[in-house]
């Protein structure tokens, strides 16, 4: 289920959740009546709902999502539709064109829902359309992204920002008025140059002034993460002492700057905000557990008293406010525990329960998740997730090294399916934050998995050498399993060391690394990937596919045909590879799935398999 929404009034929440196999449905639930009803929305065929929010109290925005071919190319897209709450009166909300110059790939993205009056600031994409031959009427030649009101009933727009080709994001204030931009600037060819410009508007002037630049090998640059209007401040990370801090900056012209966040462990990972005009309340950082800085007092108060009164669910967010907040959406969850959302209502202090995250576990055993350090070969402490089986076992028992994705990314305390459903099996499943993990710093990054991979899957090798040694894992029944740069690093791992684990299950791995920088081309991101993947001997060695000869292990490989982060090229090359060389291994394509495999039925055929194959290579 995706997050939940509450209507400007209080009255109503929508959320969006799986409908069949594939398809998505709105469920709209009514807080007075205690009745909710489900609007059909998707197939999963094509375009699939991401999220819906309130216009009004009478009208949904929903967002969806999809992948098409241009050509040769396979995309992504979105597209904005307009409903009633009953599901009734659909109205596509992007900008119709015809006889375009070329596709219209994303085509709006609400950046401040307002009110709740029925008109929200949306950004656009403006994609030129020139007359019909022969007519006298000109085409409409705007182009790039821009900002209109627009009414959610009538799809009518009212210009805000003119459309400008260098713009790519604009930063509403919540309070009607777009005070940021930042532009991306390209090299002659179309290429990022990887560098960032932001721009803002001091109080009450209409002309853009220099916030700050994001060069690409800038370490100390000035981010915004969004903007508050009520206090007329941007909030931004910059770097102190190597890890990103919360600064909000002064918007009045004098760009004073004062530090408001930050963690001498981690970096700050995010802003919090509250309500429909969006008012930036707290900050977010990942210690062993997700913890939110308060600097609202108000909320600050709020949290602490959620947290004496739900104390078995502490990771608990404030996630959508009525128009005036006295009311608010709340979710409370842990790791063996999916969540619950919940209304509180001010003016009573009162916590209703409103709905499960994922019903069909109430009453179920989950695993524990302990956070852990294990040393590496050079004598780092890696910070880690173990989460042994439900009932208490402890020692000897088949495992599981989980390596994440991203590779810019980590894993965090709470609840994960995938870990729990190998956990309930009877697995003990360790995710190791390898080197290379973000939010730890500059230092812990290391320049990236992929640049750095000797480093990462280094820290991958040793947290499986340290299940062993620590008694846990039974030495013959040591696995791996990934997705995305986790399936990469699983294979790799195998490469580095054939003889640690005894079974490989990658799903939607990248496998070779030219291949990678390969996919990228003719997108205008293809330098900045390039310079992340590195070149020359890193990418033979770095690339699985080439070493197919050292496997020793099997290898389940599982991957969907309309991926476009990781191509399924990938992996039908590892596998093609390691047949020829001899070795064991077996490749699973879905048919129409992206990199995530959204299918109720596919992820339960993909978590059946692996198991089946896991405890066949353990000899159970």
């Amino acid at each position: 289920m995706s997050e939940i929404s509450l209507s400007p009034d209080g009255g109503r929440i929508v959320y969006v959740t799986p409908q069949g196999t594939r398809g998505s449905s709105a469920v709209v639930f009514d807080l007075t009546s205690d009745k909710s009803s489900a609007i059909g929305l998707s197939d999963g065929a094509r375009l699939s709902p991401v999220s819906c929010g309130w216009a009004s109290s009478a009208r949904l925005i929903c967002k969806f999502y999809g992948i098409g071919d241009v050509g040769a190319v396979r995309v992504s897209y979105t597209r904005l539709l307009g409903f009633d709450a009953d599901g009734t009166h659909a109205l596509y909300l992007g900008r119709k064109s015809s006889d375009s110059d070329r596709i219209n790939q994303f085509d709006g993205n609400v950046i401040d829902w307002r009110s709740g009056d029925g008109k929200v600031l949306m950004a656009r994409n403006f994609v030129p359309s020139n007359g019909a031959i022969g007519s006298n009427i000109r085409g409409d030649y705007r182009q790039g992204l821009g900002v209109e009101l627009v009414d959610a009933t009538t799809g009518r727009g009212q210009m805000v920002e003119r459309p400008d080709t260098d713009v790519d994001e604009y930063y509403a204030d919540g309070q009607g008025s777009i005070r940021m931009k930042s532009e991306m600037p390209t090299h002659a060819d179309g290429q990022l140059k990887g560098d960032v410009i932001y721009s803002y508007r001091p109080t009450g002037q209409a002309a853009w002034k220099l916030f700050s630049k994001s060069l690409r090998d800038d370490k100390d640059s000035l981010d915004p993460l969004g903007v508050d209007g009520t206090r007329d401040v941007a909030f931004a990370a910059k770097r102190l002492n190597g890890r990103l801090a919360l600064y909000s900056v002064a918007l009045d012209g004098s760009m004073k700057t004062e530090l408001v966040s930050s963690n001498p462990e981690v970096d700050v990972a995010s802003i919090v905000r509250i309500g429909r005009h969006g008012r930036i309340i707290g900050a977010t950082y990942v210690t062993d557990r997700r913890q939110i800085d308060y600097f609202d007092p108000e909320y600050k108060k709020l949290a602490a008293s959620l947290a004496r009164a739900l104390p078995k669910t502490p990771l608990i967010r404030l996630l959508d406010a009525s128009a005036d907040e006295s009311k608010l959406l709340v979710y409370a969850g842990s790791d063996v525990d999916a969540g619950t959302y919940y209304l509180y209502t001010k003016a009573t202090r009162k916590l209703d329960g409103l709905i499960d995250a994922r019903p069909e576990l109430t009453g179920v055993s989950l695993g524990q998740m302990s956070a852990v350090r294990f040393p590496a070969a050079d004598g780092t402490m890696v910070p880690a997730y173990l989460t042994l089986p439900p009932g208490g076992a402890t020692k000897g028992l088949p495992a599981i090294v989980m390596p994440h994705g991203g590779p810019n990314y980590r894993d965090e305390w709470g609840f994960d399916w995938l870990v729990q459903f190998f956990a309930a099996r009877g697995y003990a499943v360790l995710q190791p934050q390898f080197r290379g993990s973000s939010g730890y710093g500059d230092a812990w990054f290391a320049n990236n998995g992929f640049h750095s991979w000797e480093l990462a899957i280094g820290d991958v090798s040793d947290a499986g050498r340290w299940l062993v040694k620590q008694g846990i894992a039974d030495p013959g029944k040591l696995g791996i399993v990934g997705w995305s740069y986790g399936g990469y690093a699983a294979l790799q791992s195998n490469v580095v060391d054939p003889d640690l684990f005894k079974a490989v299950v990658a799903i939607a791995p990248v496998t070779d690394l030219g291949r990678t920088k390969d996919e990228a081309e003719g997108f205008s991101n293809h330098d900045l990937v390039e310079r992340q993947i590195g070149s020359g001997e890193n990418i033979t060695k770095g690339s699985p596919a080439r070493h197919a000869d050292r496997f020793k292990a099997p290898v389940l490989l599982f991957h969907g045909d309309t991926d476009i982060n990781v191509g399924v090229g990938q992996s039908r090359l590892m596998d093609r590879r390691l047949r020829a060389a001899g070795k064991k291994s077996t490749l699973v394509v879905f048919p129409k799935l992206d990199h995530q495999l959204n299918d109720s039925t596919v992820r339960a055929e993909l978590l059946s398999k692996s198991d089946a194959f896991l405890r066949a290579a353990f000899g159970e």
